[in-house]
């Protein structure tokens, strides 16, 4: 029997809007690693997109390698990390030699053939090939075989593949590939598929992406992969990439969804890390446990700047997206007066409500108009309301300058 805690999109040094979210992503990765003590996981599964960019912040960098170091417990527990596609491959395997000796995996390519390793706490990597590996595990009697498919574009995979053919669907070579790695497998053992793409159920719906994720479902045949490619030997798939904890299908086929919500896209959403109890033979039993770490992300709409007020003078420890319904148009003093109030406010969305105050869009832009009426016009479409009068006195400000130079 062998346990497994399954997380993923970590997206380290990611931003909302203007705000850094580091410290609340050294909180929760803390709290993944208190988990993973508490219930004495084998090993751990980090499904791509550990970091949010190809070239990370150094904070970002250091909290990642500590944090996967401290989830190896001393090399007792193999932590396996993938690239996803907000992952550079060649960073994400650059510490390859210094990772091995604590015990962490790291995979950039379909194709990384990994090296073969032993450490003295009973740890071995017995056996690889290119997108594969075996594990013997301290405390688990039968070897653990793994397949590993990192992010890659098009091209790369058809690489991978050895098959260059637009016209074949590279949904079908990704499922021959996995049944002749499963093949290799030994049977009495386990054996597990961690990979960073878009899966859905047949027929079911499009997975929709958070809002600002790089799309990965126009990829050739990629856009229609389905759970059924997955050789029958597999026990479980730790997947990446979607941000929403959810079971693909009706199998044991999980994506763990990202530690915290990254856009408001996510408003609302719980957010867990999988833990699957694993048994040569037998279903996978899977438990989703919840992570607290983190402030929320809340979507509200309130009407006028008074119940604004109250609202977010109840909600103090939240990221807000205020949408607020007003009779005339937002002040900047009114404006001011809320980021005074809630320090997480990221951003307000004025909404006109008086048709009297509403002017009119024009089906077509006159450019012979002159720059203050083109600004008003601009700013009526984006913001839902007219500039105030201090934005139009600095508005004006600049044109003069403009001119004077």
């Amino acid at each position: 029997m062998i346990k497994l805690l399954h997380t993923a999109d970590w997206h380290l040094g990611k931003r909302l809007d203007h705000v850094s979210r580091l410290e609340e992503q050294r909180a929760v990765l803390e709290e993944i690693c208190e988990i993973a003590e508490r219930e004495a996981v084998h090993m751990v599964i980090v499904a791509g997109d550990l970091f949010d960019q190809i070239n990370p912040p150094t904070e970002a960098i250091d909290l990642l390698y500590k944090t996967l170091r401290r989830l190896t417990d001393h090399g007792r527990r193999p932590v396996i990390a993938i690239a996803g596609n907000h992952d550079s491959p060649d960073r994400i395997e650059a510490p390859d030699p210094l990772a091995r000796a604590c015990g962490i995996i790291f995979a950039g390519y379909p194709g990384s053939v990994l090296q073969p390793f032993g450490l003295e706490t009973g740890l071995e990597v017995t056996h690889t090939a290119p997108g594969y590996l075996r594990l013997q595990i301290p405390g688990v009697e039968v070897p653990v075989s793994v397949l590993l498919t990192p992010y890659a574009n098009e091209i790369r995979l058809r690489q991978f593949l050895g098959n260059e053919n637009p016209d074949q669907a590279l949904r079908t070579l990704l499922g021959a590939q996995w049944a002749h790695l499963a093949a290799t497998a030994d049977p009495a053992g386990i054996t597990l598929l961690a990979a960073h793409l878009c899966m859905m159920a047949p027929g079911g719906e499009v997975p929709v992406e958070p809002e600002d994720e790089k799309p990965i479902l126009t990829i050739g045949g990629l856009r229609e992969i389905y759970p059924d490619i997955i050789p029958p030997g597999v026990q479980y798939t730790a997947l990446g990439h979607l941000h929403r904890c959810h079971q693909v299908g009706t199998g044991a086929v999980w994506y763990s969804g990202s530690p915290l919500a990254y856009s408001m896209s996510e408003a609302g959403q719980a957010k867990y890390v999988l833990i699957a109890t694993l048994t040569p033979g037998q279903p996978a039993e899977v438990e989703r446990v919840r992570l607290t770490a983190g402030k929320p992300l809340i979507r509200v709409t309130c009407q006028g700047v008074a119940a604004a007020t109250e609202w977010l003078r109840e909600h103090p420890d939240a990221w807000v997206e205020l949408t607020l319904e007003t009779d005339t148009y937002l002040s900047a003093q009114d404006r001011r007066q809320l980021y005074e109030i809630h320090s997480g406010i990221i951003t307000i969305i004025p909404r006109v409500t008086d048709p009297e105050t509403i002017v009119q869009e024009n089906p077509s832009i006159d450019l012979s108009q002159d720059m203050e009426t083109l600004f008003k016009a601009y700013f009526q479409h984006k913001q839902g309301q007219l500039p105030d009068d201090p934005l139009m006195d600095l508005f004006r400000e600049m044109l003069s300058q403009e001119s004077a130079s």
